[in-house]
């Protein structure tokens, strides 16, 4: 009987633990870096305004259009190398 109950104990300590684990694995941490999603909203507003005349432009990970002179961006693809915006539609060509 006192070896039932010890490990009854047992089993319940590990899952304890291993329930507070899981639980800990899912709590972000609060200095995590933040996604450079600034600087990239940045640098897209400075290639739209350097090429005035694009309407469509890649940067080989995922596809733009500007939209009242705003890009509206495709979800980038899951394996890419980014690279500098090369603009694909002119206006008026």
């Amino acid at each position: 009987m006192r070896y039932l109950s010890f490990r009854v104990a047992l089993c319940l300590v590990i899952t304890m633990a291993a329930v507070s684990t899981a639980h800990a694995a899912d709590t972000p941490v609060a200095d995590a870096v933040p996604e450079p999603q600034q600087a990239e909203n940045a640098s897209l507003k400075d290639f739209i305004k350097a090429n005035p005349d694009c309407l469509e432009f890649t940067d080989q990970c995922s596809h733009c259009a500007v939209v009242n002179g705003v890009a509206e961006c495709s979800t980038a693809e899951i394996a890419c190398i980014k690279r500098e915006n090369q603009c694909t539609k002119r206006a008026g060509k």
